[in-house]
């Protein structure tokens, strides 16, 4: 889970409004207009399902849950199935439980960040033109109606990111998926649904006390 939540946080699903029609639309200006909605984003809430499929292997490994990011620099992902895990981020730390090994790990929010450019562009941190190439997927992937996909590679070698891909409907203006390519070709999908942004969010969701008995890490 760790590494996937590194990258997931690149592009979580942001709205923003555009008077030009999804086909007239650059990849660069898309990420143009990523930054933008973004800059005046403060809360975002979703369900995702997680499916990710590594080279050579016919097996999928398939997750579902529901996240929560709030600027600055707070965030929540839970893990439902199959087995629960929670990562946490209150702007000080992050914490990640995992349920099935009953341990929590906790680290510093600064050193998280440093190790992540995706997750740096999320808390307000980072600039999507700056830290990524923008272009066209390579393979033109099958998109429904009304949808389009650009490409984000970070400028920087990234010892988990490859490259990652964006759907975003043209009627919301919202992303609905996103593939993310690690260094080993494994191939992880996201698709979000009930997309909601700017609500209030209660400060105690940004806090996680696990069970009595947890293994508490420190890195």
């Amino acid at each position: 889970m760790k590494t996937a939540l590194h990258i997931i946080l690149a592009a979580l699903c942001l709205g923003f409004a555009l008077t030009a029609s999804a086909a007239t639309l650059t990849p660069a200006e898309v990420a143009a207009a990523l930054q933008q909605t973004y800059d005046r984003t403060t809360t975002l809430n979703a369900d995702f399902k997680q499916v990710s499929r590594m080279p050579m292997q016919s097996r999928e490994r398939r997750a579902t849950g529901t996240m929560v990011l709030e600027k600055p620099g707070h965030i929540r992902w839970d893990y439902l199935t199959p087995d629960l895990q929670v990562l946490v981020s209150n702007g000080a730390t992050v914490s990640m439980y995992f349920a099935k090994n009953q341990q929590m790990m906790v680290m510093p929010a600064d050193r998280y960040l440093a190790s992540d450019v995706t997750y740096a562009f999320f808390v307000g941190k980072g600039k999507i033109r700056e830290d990524f190439d923008i272009a066209a997927p390579e393979t033109a992937p099958l998109l429904d109606r009304g949808t389009y996909c650009i490409k984000l590679t970070p400028k920087k070698l990234h010892p988990q990111l490859q490259h990652l891909n964006l759907w975003v409907d043209s009627d919301t203006w919202l992303v609905t998926r996103i593939q993310l390519v690690d260094q080993l070709n494994t191939t992880t999908d996201l698709f979000f649904s009930h997309i909601t942004v700017n609500r209030p969010v209660p400060a105690a969701t940004f806090s996680f006390t696990p069970p009595a008995g947890t293994e508490i890490i420190h890195q």
